[in-house]
């Protein structure tokens, strides 16, 4: 059963519409081709209309689509013979944080990204993609281990911020995002960086401080969500919409910003309409980041990527 966000409800009467339409066509000698197919142009035009002129907090909704693709179906789809890795060394595994070996185009890779789960009780075991300190510490040994055998980097974030529970504080998570973002301005070796979903916070920066930094046009990357800007703006997640158009969070204006270097378009009706067509997009995209970074020195790469994040400032 397709999902349909609140904003497209017009678009799901008609889709309903052609469904019941083409289920009478197999149970009886009407001829409604010509009516399938009209209501088929008329749901096409209302979702490019739709979609082109999404709001700020309309974009947030179809970067949390459920049916999104998220980190492992990228990975399924563009990394050979992945092997998930487990544990900090320290406390344990956290499974919101997936990492691990794989082949990229050719090319030995070490993988990193949030996964938020599909089914209830997965979206619990990976706590809805929020990593606590030690799926930060996770990110930093494989980080490391990718420096050691000189392998380059790939992340997806999709999270809508690191963990704030008590045990994640207790265990020093803002040490483990802290050392994670620094290990990311110190490997030298090249990082490139995909938002596919939501890049909420520091919990994305963690993984998201590369050398290239990719977006998908209906993805978010904010300093907060909407609803926790609204909560301490206003004192309500009523007004998350304000929140959202405030925070400036789309992939159009981090490419404006230079936040983001490149924004990588989507089907109409966003990356979970046409999720093949997606995969395959971010897998070029992630080929040309990855050529371009070959074989460039260490410290230069290294030296390249602080000044990126350190010009920062004078935004």
């Amino acid at each position: 059963m397709q999902h349909f966000l609140d904003f497209e409800g017009p678009i799901a009467e008609l889709e309903g519409k052609i469904r019941e339409l083409r289920h009478l066509s197999g149970e009886s000698d009407l001829n409604i081709v010509e009516e399938v197919g009209r209501l088929q142009s008329k749901a096409q035009l209302l979702l490019q209309q739709t979609y082109a002129k999404l709001t700020p907090w309309q974009l947030t909704q179809v970067a949390r689509h459920p049916d999104r693709p998220h980190m492992l179906d990228y990975v399924e789809a563009l990394i050979e013979e992945f092997q998930p890795l487990a544990g900090d060394r320290c406390f344990g595994e956290d499974p919101a944080m997936v990492g691990g070996l794989g082949r990229f185009r050719s090319r030995s890779v070490v993988v990193l990204g949030h996964e938020k789960g599909r089914e209830t009780a997965e979206r619990v075991r990976r706590n809805f993609g929020m990593a606590r300190p030690e799926g930060y510490r996770k990110a930093v040994r494989l980080m490391r281990l990718a420096d050691r055998f000189q392998l380059p980097i790939i992340s997806f974030v999709d999270t809508a911020g690191a963990y704030p529970g008590v045990g994640a504080e207790q265990r020093g998570q803002a040490e483990a995002i802290a050392q994670a973002i620094r290990t990311c301005l110190s490997v030298g070796v090249p990082i490139i960086s995909v938002i596919v979903g939501e890049g909420g916070s520091g919990g994305a920066v963690a993984i998201a401080s590369a050398d290239r930094v990719l977006m998908l046009e209906n993805s978010v990357y904010s300093v907060i969500s909407p609803e926790g800007c609204a909560s301490i703006l206003w004192r309500t997640n009523d007004e998350a919409d304000a929140a959202a158009e405030a925070l400036r969070l789309t992939a159009a204006d981090m490419k404006s910003f230079g936040v983001v270097d490149t924004v990588i378009p989507e089907p109409v009706g966003g990356a979970h309409r046409k999720p093949e067509a997606v995969l395959k997009s971010v897998g070029q995209h992630l080929e040309t980041a990855v050529t371009a970074l070959e074989g460039k020195d260490p410290r230069a790469l290294v030296a390249a990527r602080r000044k990126k994040y350190i010009d920062f400032r004078r935004i």
